[in-house]
């Protein structure tokens, strides 16, 4: 049996099952795609289920692949063992609905003996108790010895979850060797021990189950196998545990050289080798197929790895961030199977340098924070406050805090903790359910006694209302007078409350003697929808039959920007990544900002991908559908939610489709239902509010064609301001005046030179002796940083030998000083340094710098100091020579 390494068995594998007939498909995504029952992939089968139960036609009746899987439920044992670990990869061969039993134990027999050249003699089989057929196959056909088959029980050897397709297993076992025996006189196939290593399950789904013990046979039964590729790894390398396969191993060798350790010197450093190696293999995978780091779901997984792995780095004595570096490695022993890692290298390594980085701002002094809660300890059960705080003052994840009390024997109060941060997200909720009623904050008490009125805005913009409330000064009143400001509250209205990223409407409350202008519209965290406004005419009291009506160009104009946001949305994660996510969002009738999850700046030939995608789609006038379901409903049909947000029973979709889906979102505001009524989309910046949060601001509509005539209006002022005389003539004309300039800046230059030559004529007509060397050094008004550095360098052609020449050019209005040093041959031989003068003259001046032993270049801050600083060189380069610099 020859070693084979890990990328080689991986494509061994594949290939061979292509050559009986499968296809080779790619390993699919670890984020589950239309599976709500899985967090991550965690099998080869998982991405795979629609196939076996009919719901998808799979696009070959025989498949074959490696799959990227992440399994977390063990993750404080990582580490701990050499057993565990998070990810892996799972080779499997399918069959739906086409062969069956025959052929896959002849084909698991033929690769293991004949490709892999495995001793038939260290094989053993496992088969269902009762699954006499199997026994058959693999004595009859195939030539396994009888003696080497074992029976055992359901729980070991048949597939079933619950009601549906299940069926009996065979297992197959290599016997590693007696010297790895727990010795025990019963160890045998399905031993605890080390010995026997199950590494390929072949599951034959040939029954249905109605989850209550009956079975009826599959019409078409169905072929689902899965073998671990590392652990085959371990076989066929002759090695223990997965870090010690050529692929991992490379990476923990990364590592162990960072860290300046070695795998098995000792048991502390090698757990946190094994954790650093292990964590930053999933997350590089996961980031890879668009898992962001964040507080919930897949996203947290990321992140706790990650700082998992950043704080055994800390135990290793690696203090600056390093996991990107490693990140490097990992896709280098992968890149024949996964070449799109190398694509997303850049990407992914900033993901992880910016996580890693945030995560050390806060690690010391939550470290410093959790040892004096520690030193003040009484039992070995740390509070759940205590754990709060580190949470949310430090950002401690509480499995960090738990993994770190582990080690010292501890534990930690959860049910307080679970509390504490369930009493933390509620008041988060409430501040946002009352953030758009902020300025009326004093009167939910008021609030509270009323009755939420009925809002129909979605199909209405104009209605007939009821006045039920009036609020002014925080209070109750009957009636509002002219001239006076305060809250209107209706039975019923069209006015969108703010909320959802979408401002609240303007308009117009009125009958035939009163005027209320609708400056804003909120809503109160109990329904009442808050009318905020000024009379402007005549009297408005409670039980008034009014019109409400909202102001339409406003409205228009926000619901072609709210309807832009989510094309935008769709726009970003084509052109970019589906690991783009809403972060943020703010449309009103002037504009749309949008923030989103992405870890650099948007290039120009992206922004203009983006635009152009949201501009087609407005020309090919697509559809809106806007609708109400249940919102497993719209889960199903894949719409995208808010992060963060919580949704009822019932949730609101808008649907915007093309030849293909466009965008799927739960939406509660106000949109078009066509894309064409949005007329054009322009984005007018982007911008970074937080570390991997980006923002695009942009307009649509009319608001497009104002800006349009501002940049009309801007390009004909510069125009007249260069005497362009019209637009068109701006390029030519500009180019013009560039190299005009260029050739002033050249007479300028030289006239510089020239002065600067004859200025620097008389610093050695009264020159200084210091020791071994002459010292001249002068202040200059006017002369910038380029005209010192000319005169140091007219130095090298008329200075005397044994020179050290510092010149200060100061310039009054910038309030700067520019700082240059010469030094002779001869002097630098006798011990000046040009670099050190200048830079302790510079610190008189509150500047710094520094550079070669004959010429350096220093700025300074303070110009008072100038005329102090050149006073003071003739003591520092006696200093310097005496050997007290």
């Amino acid at each position: 049996m020859e070693w084979i390494g890990l990328n080689e068995l991986r494509e061994k594998f594949l290939s061979f099952f292509e050559s009986k007939g499968h296809l080779r498909l790619p390993s699919f995504s670890l984020i589950p795609q239309n599976d709500k029952s899985l967090l991550l992939i965690n099998s080869g089968m998982a991405p795979m289920k629609k196939y076996f139960t009919g719901e998808i036609t799979p696009p070959s009746k025989r498949v074959t692949t490696c799959q990227k899987c992440v399994r977390t439920p063990d993750i404080e044992r990582v580490g701990k063992t050499a057993r565990h670990g998070t990810y892996f990869e799972m080779l499997g061969n399918f069959s739906f609905g086409d062969y069956f039993k025959r052929e896959a134990t002849a084909w698991a027999w033929e690769f293991c003996t004949n490709l892999l050249e495995m001793p038939e003699d260290r094989i053993w089989i496992s088969i269902y108790e009762k699954d006499d057929e199997a026994f058959d196959i693999w004595t009859k056909e195939v030539g396994v010895s009888p003696e080497r088959i074992v029976r055992m029980g359901k729980e070991d050897n048949f597939w079933e979850h619950g009601s549906g397709p299940c069926g009996p297993c065979s297992e197959l076992y290599f016997d590693r060797g007696e010297q790895y025996s727990c010795d025990s006189p019963t160890c045998a196939v399905g031993c605890e021990c080390d010995r026997y290593v199950e590494f390929w399950n072949n599951v034959f789904t040939q029954f249905n189950s109605d989850g209550k013990g009956n079975y009826t046979p599959l019409a078409h039964p169905n072929i689902d196998t899965g073998m671990g590729l590392e652990r085959l790894a371990c076989i066929m390398q002759g090695v223990d545990n997965l870090f010690e396969v050529d692929t991992v191993q490379n990476i923990m060798k990364h590592i162990s050289s960072i860290a300046g350790v070695k795998y098995g010197d000792s048991k502390k450093t090698d757990i946190s080798l094994r954790v650093i190696t292990d964590h930053i293999r999933s997350t590089t995978f996961m980031i890879g197929d668009g898992v962001m780091p964040s507080n919930e779901g897949r996203g947290y997984v990321v992140r706790r790895l990650l700082r998992r792995a950043a704080r055994h780095g800390r135990l290793l004595g690696i203090n600056n961030p390093f996991l990107c570096q490693v990140c490097e490695t990992v896709i280098k022993e992968n890149l024949t199977a996964y070449p799109e890692l190398n694509e997303k290298k850049d990407f992914i390594q900033k993901i992880i340098h910016v996580e890693e980085e945030a995560f050390g701002k806060t690690i010391d002094s939550g470290l410093s924070m959790l040892d004096e809660m520690l030193s003040a300890q009484k039992g070995n059960i740390m509070s759940g406050t205590d754990a709060f705080k580190l949470n949310d003052t430090y950002g401690f994840p509480l499995d960090l805090t738990k993994d770190i009390l582990e080690e010292k024997g501890m534990t930690v109060d959860e049910t307080e903790f679970d509390r504490l941060m369930a009493e933390q997200r509620a008041r988060a909720r409430a501040a946002r359910k009352n953030a758009g009623a902020d300025a009326w904050k004093g009167s939910n008490r008021i609030f509270e006694q009323l009755l939420p009125g009925s809002f129909v805005g979605y199909d209405t913009m104009s209605l007939e209302a009821k006045v039920t409330a009036i609020v002014r000064d925080d209070e109750l009143v009957e009636s509002l007078f002219k001239g006076e400001t305060g809250i209107v509250i209706l039975d019923t209205t069209p006015f969108y409350a703010e909320g959802g990223g979408q401002a609240g409407d303007i308009g117009e409350i009125l009958n035939n003697e009163t005027l209320f202008n609708v400056t804003d519209t909120t809503k109160s965290h109990n329904g009442v929808y808050i009318h905020i406004g000024t009379l402007i005419k005549g009297e408005l009291r409670v039980g008034d039959a009014v019109t409400a009506s909202v102001n339409k160009t406003e409205r228009r104009a926000t619901m072609r920007n709210h309807t832009a946001a989510h094309l935008l949305q769709a726009a970003l994660r084509k052109v970019l990544g589906n690991h783009v996510e809403q972060a943020g969002q703010l449309v009103d009738s002037k504009r749309l900002r949008f923030d989103f999850s992405h870890f650099s700046a948007l290039s120009q030939d992206e922004l203009a991908q983006v635009e152009l995608l949201v501009n087609q789609w407005i020309l090919q006038s697509l559809t809106a559908d806007i609708r109400e379901m249940p919102i497993e409903e719209a889960k199903k049909q894949g719409a995208m939610a808010l992060f963060g947000e919580k949704y009822g029973d019932i949730v609101r979709v808008v649907c915007i489709s093309g030849n293909e889906g466009v965008s799927t979102e739960l939406c509660g505001g106000t949109h078009m239902d066509n894309t064409a009524k949005l007329g054009l989309f322009k984005i007018m910046s982007e911008s970074s509010v937080a570390a991997g949060v980006r923002r695009i601001e942009a307009v649509t509509g009319d608001n497009v064609l104002g800006l349009i005539e501002d940049y009309r209006r801007l390009l004909g002022q510069t125009a007249d301001a260069i005497k362009s005389g019209n637009i068109e003539e701006l390029p030519r004309r500009a180019n013009q005046l560039m190299g005009e300039l260029k050739g002033v800046q050249r007479e300028l230059d030289t006239l510089n030179a020239k002065m600067a030559a004859s200025k620097i004529e008389s610093l050695f007509d009264n020159m200084t002796q210091v020791g071994c060397v002459r010292v001249s050094a002068a202040v200059f008004t006017g002369v910038d940083a380029s005209g010192v550095r000319t005169m140091c360098d007219r130095c090298r052609d008329i200075a005397p030998n044994d020179a050290v020449v510092v010149i200060a050019g100061v310039i009054k209005d910038a309030g700067t000083v520019s700082l240059g040093c010469f030094c002779a041959a001869q002097a630098v031989a006798c011990g000046a340094h040009a670099g050190n003068i200048v830079r302790e003259v510079a610190k008189i001046c509150g500047g710094n710098g520094g550079g070669r032993p004959d010429s350096a270049m220093a700025g300074g801050k303070d110009i008072t100091k100038a005329d102090e600083a050149i006073a003071a060189v003739s003591g520092i380069v006696e200093k310097l020579l005496k050997g007290h610099l």
